[in-house]
């Protein structure tokens, strides 16, 4: 159910589209060998539906075209044309002659970029709020959610860039120093998913950028543009020289694995699906790169005998359906002391039931479309399943093209294939416990381990409890779906290995380098 970033496990991939005629014949964009003018905000959608490769806007070489659809009506945004292995090398290529550069400027001008980037997104917020309706089908609470977390990452970027911190280290010998210095890795390949694409983008690209490093960045292809193109657009109208940053949009079924082969980057960034993830960090280390991988989860958020109800099921149902369930955090098990099981769970159904679905760009709207059919006759197909082996379903949501109604199941077998599992939708299960023990035993009771949330009067208890869930992140008395740039974000088990966000965000991009010095002579046994 969750984000395939990097995979197709269709041979033809199925954004192709059925025409496609390609635009290979345009290699440039903004230079007057097209005839079109340098793409801006206004009209986002054809102005950034190319490759980005050494500051140019060109076309890609692969056999097909990506067709960028909004989710809710259907609508053809864009077209592009995959990048082909030879752009790949190109980007990477541009990237590698570019870093040195970027690295030897001063970190107090590095960071201006990010001051700037800022700024634009402020003149620009309506167009930006406007791109992620139409092509991720975020509501107005999702856009704004993420435009925020957008704005406190490039804040932190401005942080990050005067944070590689060197050290000096004693010797046993008198005459002899050591300094260690903190160094970027060189170039960086991101991989960012469909679900909050212009924000997990951002999260790597800024930092990486910030420490000195270049980066090829490959955007989910159904969201090419938030992902993609407008991360391109803002670091150079910010200032950021060309070659430093470069966006290939394409498909494995076009590539293969050349994005991670690649010789020249370092370090491989990816957020996505474990499944997927697996295949990264397969690859990757055959080819002794680095990864940092922010997967999966199937978070639990548990509501203790003690806890505010009314406030729980707040937390719960924002944990869940924000952004349709489409979010690596949401909580797809609300686990429930069985001594409040019956109010909680009347409470929880009264509110769930008053969520209106419908067109994202109506500001009422709370649960906007799944990003493409096939999420969602998964979704759908998965309730029925789940229900015909005896879950019962105290809200079932209707299936309408792309829209997906919340759904709400109790009475799971412990066994039912449905607890184990990511849930990319808009599925809550509820499911009671009784007491502390039996509370603990099913928050791990899965394969992964991203976030979780602990409901509880006792706030001193709610931390006990946290810290015997396995997982990376858990929050008392808060929602599962959160994410701050200064503290460590990642998962346990199948969730991910390495962290992001603030000092993390250091050792992720940079790498020591020991150089030391003998003010006097050394001795030699011969």
């Amino acid at each position: 159910m969750s984000d395939d970033s990097f995979d197709s496990t269709d041979p033809t991939p199925s954004t192709q589209s059925a025409d496609s005629t390609g635009s290979n014949e345009s290699t440039g964009y903004g230079t007057g060998e097209s005839g079109l003018s340098e793409p801006g905000y206004g009209s986002i959608f054809t102005d950034l539906a190319y490759q980005y490769i050494d500051g140019e806007w060109r076309a890609g070489s692969g056999s097909w075209d990506i067709v960028d659809f909004n989710p809710y009506d259907g609508e053809k945004l864009a077209s592009i044309t995959a990048a082909g292995v030879t752009e790949i090398d190109q980007a990477y290529r541009a990237a590698e002659r570019a870093q040195p550069g970027w690295a030897a400027t001063n970190p107090y001008t590095r960071r201006l970029v990010f001051e700037r980037a800022l700024r634009i997104i402020d003149d620009h917020e309506a167009e930006l709020t406007a791109a992620i309706t139409a092509e991720c089908g975020g509501t107005a609470v999702k856009a704004a959610f993420e435009l925020h977390l957008v704005r406190e990452f490039l804040r932190e970027a401005i942080h990050l860039a005067l944070r590689a911190e060197g050290r000096i280290l004693p010797s046993p010998d008198d005459t002899k120093e050591n300094r260690l210095y903190r160094v970027p890795v060189g170039v960086i390949g991101v991989i960012s998913p469909f679900n909050f694409p212009f924000l997990l983008s951002i999260k790597s690209v800024a930092p990486a950028l910030a420490l000195g490093n270049a980066v090829v960045l490959k955007p989910h292809q159904n969201t090419p543009i938030c992902g993609g193109g407008l991360v391109a657009r803002l670091f150079a109208d910010a200032g950021l020289p060309a070659g430093v940053l470069n966006v290939v949009v394409t498909d494995i079924a076009e590539i293969g694995d050349a994005l991670i082969e690649h010789p020249v980057p370092k370090v491989i960034s990816f957020t996505g699906s474990d499944k997927v993830g697996r295949h990264v960090a397969t690859v990757a280390a055959a080819h002794f790169k680095r990864t940092i991988l922010e997967l999966g989860g199937n978070s639990a958020l548990i509501v203790l005998e003690d806890a505010d109800l009314d406030y729980a099921v707040d937390a719960a149902v924002f944990s869940r359906f924000i952004h349709q369930g489409q979010v690596c955090m949401a909580a797809n098990r609300v686990l429930v002391d069985r001594s409040v099981e019956r109010e909680f769970t009347e409470k929880f159904v009264a509110k769930v039931r008053t969520l209106k679905v419908g067109d994202p760009g109506d500001p009422a709207t709370h649960i906007g479309p799944l990003i493409n059919s096939g999420q969602a006759e998964a979704i759908t197909t998965l309730v029925e399943q789940t229900v015909a082996d005896g879950a019962t379903a105290l809200v079932r949501g209707r299936t309408d093209g792309t829209l997906v109604g919340p759904s709400v199941l109790t009475g799971l077998a412990e066994d039912s294939p449905i607890l184990g599992q990511e849930i990319f939708g808009p599925v809550a299960l509820i499911i009671p416990f009784d007491g502390e023990e039996e509370a603990v035993r099913l928050a791990n009771a899965t394969p992964y381990g991203l976030s979780g949330a602990v409901h509880t009067g006792d706030v001193e208890r709610g931390v006990r409890v946290a810290k015997r869930i396995h997982s990376g992140m858990v929050h008392v008395n808060d929602a599962t779906v959160h994410d701050e740039a200064i503290v460590p974000f990642g998962g346990e088990k199948h969730s991910g290995v390495g962290r992001l966000n603030g000092d993390s965000m250091v050792e992720a991009f940079t790498t020591t380098k020991w150089i030391s010095i003998q003010h006097g002579r050394s001795r030699f046994p011969f």
